[in-house]
């Protein structure tokens, strides 16, 4: 039987090299954040969800879940659809792959109101794309209540922390985009 003092240094080894491989860590930003790093937000209804499969040379297959979301810009609140890209998603049941860092599945189903941020990238997708920002963390439910459609907050740590009425943030983020554009 090994004894108490050779488990407990095997134990610290083993942490030491966790740790020398790194951790990932999750991006904490706030709503002028998330603004400041995105190319614009569109609250809507998402209307598609695709998956689609790019062969990439030295990665392999990777696999993509692209919404199509119906709406409008929350940047300069006028009518758009936009196509938004993450990682992850199935092709069928058997092929595709999970992504720890994808939307839940909740949150993006065809139907739902959401508040997505995104940006621009030429290399996302193998196609280039408006990528979802920040993954989980760049697309928000809406549900429609009594006073109102309400943006549902996912607490601290997070750009939209608390519920908060549709209109609200409407008016928030339109705001930092404005003063995003005047380099303020």
């Amino acid at each position: 039987m090994m004894n108490y003092a050779k488990m407990i240094g095997l134990a610290a080894l083993g942490l030491g090299a966790f740790t020398a491989l790194g951790v990932a860590q999750i991006k904490k930003l706030n709503l002028p954040q998330m603004v400041q790093e995105t190319d614009a937000a569109v609250f809507g209804e998402i209307t598609s969800s695709t998956v689609f499969k790019v062969e990439d040379p030295v990665d392999g297959p990777q696999y993509f879940t692209e919404l199509e979301i119906v709406g409008r810009s929350m940047k300069d609140a006028k009518p758009v659809t936009v196509e938004i890209v993450f990682r992850g998603g199935f092709l069928n049941e058997e092929e595709g792959v999970h992504n720890s860092e994808a939307p839940a599945a909740d949150d993006v189903r065809v139907g739902n109101k959401v508040v997505a941020f995104y940006a621009w990238s030429d290399q996302a997708a193998g196609r280039g794309a408006n990528f979802l920002y920040l993954a989980h963390g760049g697309v928000y439910r809406a549900v429609d209540g009594p006073r109102g459609t309400t943006v549902l907050g996912r607490g601290p740590g997070y750009p939209i922390v608390s519920n908060i009425a549709v209109e609200a943030l409407d008016r928030q983020v339109l705001d930092l985009y404005r003063q995003k554009v005047e380099g303020r």
